[in-house]
């Protein structure tokens, strides 16, 4: 797993802050509670308008290229109130959503998820709310 600092829009870093400190710690999902809270530990910060548009962040749809199976995915990273994995909108708590947020464009992303480890690399970012000019959803 890289180990660099990734970037995060300020809003998306208050939020999901605000998100870890209202959500239940000691279920079953702890472990992944802690990696995103790891993640934005050591995530830069900048103004929505200066995240570069190969910046995955929060309601970013991307599309996926997995080095394992030899296929393609898209996903949207959204809060967990919004997620719907048929509808391809997953959750920033769920593993791959933790792990694409504030990676770019080109960048192989390597995550533990509860099938082993996965490695996937980021093709393309085919909507960001923050190139498109929606700063505030």
């Amino acid at each position: 797993m890289f180990e660099g600092t990734i970037l995060v829009t300020t809003q998306d870093k208050l939020r999901l802050t605000r998100l870890l400190n209202e959500v239940d710690t000691t279920g079953e999902d702890r472990e992944h509670l802690d990696d995103l809270r790891h993640e934005l530990e050591r995530a830069g910060a900048v103004a929505a308008r200066d995240i570069g548009p190969d910046v995955v962040t929060m309601k970013s749809r991307v599309r996926l290229l997995d080095l394992d199976d030899i296929c393609e995915l898209e996903y949207t990273i959204v809060y967990p109130h919004e997620a719907n994995f048929a509808e391809g909108r997953i959750s920033v708590l769920a593993p791959i959503g933790t792990a694409l947020l504030g990676y770019q464009e080109g960048d192989v992303v390597e995550w533990q998820v509860p099938g082993g480890r996965r490695r996937l690399k980021i093709d393309a970012i085919l909507y960001q709310p923050e190139a498109s000019g929606d700063f505030h959803l």
